[in-house]
């Protein structure tokens, strides 16, 4: 009798399950996709019902031979790639792929990698879910459709490189919606008044204007603050009312993927793509010590917050044991999912509640200790009593006002003793107070302030504001966002995303030629057929069908009229040098310029940006630094120039004319043996600089950190580099990883 197979999505599982699992069973990775639709073709037949051709993907040769060898010596193959749509598409494609060796198939899955859970899906094992399959599938091909049709167009229109996406380019044009909005924004006056009292006993507190003349306040500029003011002046301040009552604060739900994505970059700072690598780690087995390999989370792509019984006693018995019983509520909590949600599995949680974030700190890196202490904190405290607040409301009038100042005082603290609420900083106490008292008045305090526009996305309302409009599955955030940045049509700016007048051309284009693909209730309303062709209701080639009687006429057209911005973008400005032609925005392999739309009779080009109106402002350069004489014309001189990312680099003054350049130097001669190069300044694609040899690329040494011509005492490094830390300030260290020399600079 041969043993059984395990397949699963990672290597990183293998261990994990092997350790549940007697001698019976062998385990091996598919290591994401196996089969995809071709990297260069569309691969997929239009005139045959959208057939996909798919194909192994290039470098899974070895995987594959490797999964039909070990299928061809098995009993039974368990297929157990992860529970959602992409992992039913891996074991879909892994057992067409593996069929002929094995055909005894079956499909299995956990939401945790825990003994009991392999255990039990082994125990209960399914045929493969062709409907789920299928709606990937149909949302691969609409990718594909959109990837494939419009971002040649792009390409021939705008600039090479760039790419239109289904979800993509509506996250887009969210983003550019907004800073529109922004622009378009007329801040208004207004003042607010507040004023600081006290009893007959401390403390003295603050109350807000609540009313002027039984009204809303609406104080619009400085002559009716003023006004205010003097109609306030030798008016006493007398308690009018005085209102108690006790509230609850209930705990949130356990995360699901957007929760957890958006609670981690307002908490912890990362973005959705790292949430999810790190989450991955923690769902998949780390190193504990004597526990071994153990799965820390449950799986982490769910968009349901129901949790198993079991998971619930879990957390009674802990919460009971440790805080007490006053702290578990009178009936488990049930939070309800979204409509739209797919239950298939649970909501992001602890496998073992027992296993506190302090009792695994010392096994896990700093950023694993993080996301799971936030995990932990959040489910823990969704299955606990309502903390109990006492709320006073005490309101003060002053001849024509009424002003309000509200306390609060915690009874019981409930779920808050797990997981503080972070930026919900309580009410002040106020002191003993009776109807009629009169309070002193300390202070009068008016202020002029100006209403905001609203607030560009951050990654965390961006994912929200998906999220809320039905855009994309929770999953596929983090891919959304990394696209949008790396092709440039967005910056971040203060961790909010400000778009570039690249990512502006782009998005408009999209709307002018595809307003159906740029709407969002159309985006939304595909997501929901999709979730039906996965619950069977509808034929997914049908649902393709449908999308191209819109799209292909759209395209077409867009291929005759679409606009041609290749040479520019028209600023409306008139360029500062020859005074008669216009300047155009110019999109270059690193990033955007200002140019003569004259070019080459007139050279010229300018940094940028634009104020809070979205209006140019030419960036001024410096006066070049002159080095002499051009080496090569002898008419220009050589001056010093930035790049587009703001390197710097030496050119003769007469380009276009002459184009003798070289890379700035830095006088330190390059450490490997025998090479003979000086060590230039570079930048990366992402401004960043960086220093390498100048014989590049028959020598490839480069350094992040400015070289200095020293030789290191403790190695046998030929330079050291400039550093500057929070720690240990402005030195010297050795650029040599296994050397730790640093020393202290003035």
């Amino acid at each position: 009798m041969g043993k059984d197979l395990i397949i699963v999505e990672s290597p990183a599982k293998i261990k994990t399950i092997k350790k549940f699992l007697g001698s019976g069973f062998e385990v091996e990775a598919s290591v994401g996709h196996v089969r995809d639709l071709p990297a260069k073709t569309l691969g997929v037949d239009e005139d045959n019902d959208f057939s996909p051709d798919y194909q192994i993907i290039p470098g899974k040769a070895k995987v594959v031979s490797k999964l039909k060898s070990a299928a061809k010596e098995a009993d039974t193959v368990y297929l157990a790639p992860d529970p959602d749509r992409e992992g039913e598409a891996i074991a879909w494609h892994v057992a067409e792929i593996i069929r002929k060796a094995n055909p005894n198939l079956k499909r299995i899955q956990f939401n945790e990698i825990t003994s009991k859970a392999v255990k039990e899906a082994l125990a209960h094992p399914t045929e493969l879910r062709k409907p789920l399959f299928d709606s990937q599938q149909a949302r691969r091909i609409l990718d594909r459709l959109v990837g494939y049709k419009i971002s040649p167009l792009l390409w021939k229109k705008v600039k090479r490189g760039l790419s239109a996406g289904r979800v993509q380019s509506v996250a887009l044009r969210l983003i550019v919606d907004r800073e529109r909005e922004r622009q378009a924004f007329v801040s208004e006056e207004y003042w607010s008044f507040k004023i600081r009292v006290q009893g007959t006993t401390p403390p003295a507190f603050e109350a807000d204007l609540w009313k002027v003349d039984g009204l809303k306040p609406s104080i619009g500029n400085a002559p009716a603050a003023l006004a205010l003011e003097e109609r306030l002046t030798g008016c006493p301040y007398l308690v009018s009312d005085i209102a108690e009552k006790e509230r609850l604060r209930h705990p949130r739900p356990p995360f699901i993927t957007s929760t957890l994505q958006q609670e981690a970059s307002t908490r912890l700072g990362f973005n959705a793509k790292r949430t999810m690598s790190v989450a991955q780690r923690l769902y998949e087995g780390v190193e504990l010590g004597q526990h071994g390999t153990t799965a820390l989370i449950t799986y982490m792509r769910t968009d349901s917050v129901r949790i198993s019984d079991e998971a619930r006693d879990a957390a009674r018995s802990w919460i009971s044991t440790v805080l007490g019983q006053e702290f578990y509520p009178e009936k488990p909590r049930v939070f309800k999912s979204k409509g739209s949600a797919q239950d298939a599995h649970e909501a992001i949680r602890p496998v073992d509640p027992s296993l506190t974030p302090d009792s695994v700190k010392a096994s896990l890196p700093p950023e694993q200790y993080k996301l799971y202490r936030l995990i932990w904190e959040r489910f823990m405290a969704s299955q606990m009593a309502s903390a109990r607040f006492w709320d006073t409301v005490v309101t003060i009038e002053s001849g024509p006002a009424l002003w309000r100042a509200k306390g609060e005082r915690l009874v019981f603290p409930g779920f808050l003793s797990i997981q503080p609420q972070v930026g919900e900083s309580d009410a002040p106490g106020l002191p003993k107070l009776l109807r009629g008292q009169e309070l002193h008045l300390q202070q009068l305090h008016k202020e002029q302030k100006f209403t905001q526009p609203p607030a560009r996305f951050s990654e965390a309302s961006l994912v929200h504001k998906l999220e809320e409009l039905g855009i994309g599955r929770p999953s596929t955030y983090a891919a959304i966002i990394s696209t949008l940045t790396e092709r440039d049509y967005v910056q971040v700016q203060d961790k909010h995303f400000l778009p570039t007048d690249l990512g502006i051309i782009v998005c408009d284009l999209l709307v002018e030629h595809f307003s159906q693909l740029m709407d969002a209730g159309f985006t939304a309303r595909m997501e929901e057929n999709l979730d039906r062709v996965a619950e069977g209701g509808i034929n997914w080639i049908e649902l393709l069908q449908n999308f191209a009687q819109d799209f292909y006429p759209a395209l077409d057209k867009a291929r005759e009229t679409m606009a041609q911005v290749k040479s520019g973008m028209d600023t409306g400005l008139t360029c500062p040098q020859c005074n008669r032609a216009r300047l155009v925005v110019k999109f270059g392999k690193n990033g955007t310029f200002l140019g003569c739309a004259d070019y080459p009779t007139c050279s010229f080009t300018s940094n940028y940006t634009r104020n809070d109106q979205g209006e140019i402002r030419i960036t001024l350069e410096p006066v070049p630094e002159d080095l002499g004489p051009c080496t090569k014309c002898q008419n220009g001189r050589m001056v010093v120039k930035k790049t587009k990312t703001g390197g710097r680099f030496i050119a003769c003054s007469n380009y276009p004319q002459c184009r003798n350049s070289k890379s700035m130097g830095t006088g330190v001669a390059c450490p490997r043996e025998g090479c003979g190069g000086e060590l230039v300044e570079k930048t990366s694609r992402r401004g960043k600089l960086f220093y390498s040899c100048s014989n590049y690329p028959k020598c490839d040494y480069a350094v992040w950190d400015q070289p200095v011509a020293r030789p290191c005492p403790l190695c046998d490094s030929k330079i050291l580099v400039r550093r500057e830390t929070k720690i240990r300030g402005l030195h010297l260290a050795c650029p040599s990883k296994d050397c730790g020399f640093w020393e202290k600079l003035d």
